[in-house]
């Protein structure tokens, strides 16, 4: 049976926990957290996104 996962991971974000070396504040870094859970089931895995494009 295959998984309908999909394992990525995306910059992290201006928080109490990212402290002030983080420059993406929440409101602006969550459009990738959007889009990332947006993805069809056949979507990539295993990558890293920031601003909403993935990287190499």
């Amino acid at each position: 049976m295959l998984s309908s996962y999909l394992v990525n991971y995306f910059h992290q974000l201006k928080t109490e926990i990212g402290g002030q070396y983080v420059e993406i504040d929440a409101a602006e870094g969550s459009k990738t957290s959007v889009m990332l859970a947006s993805l069809p089931a056949d979507g990539p895995t295993g990558q890293f996104f920031f601003m909403n494009n993935q990287l190499p």
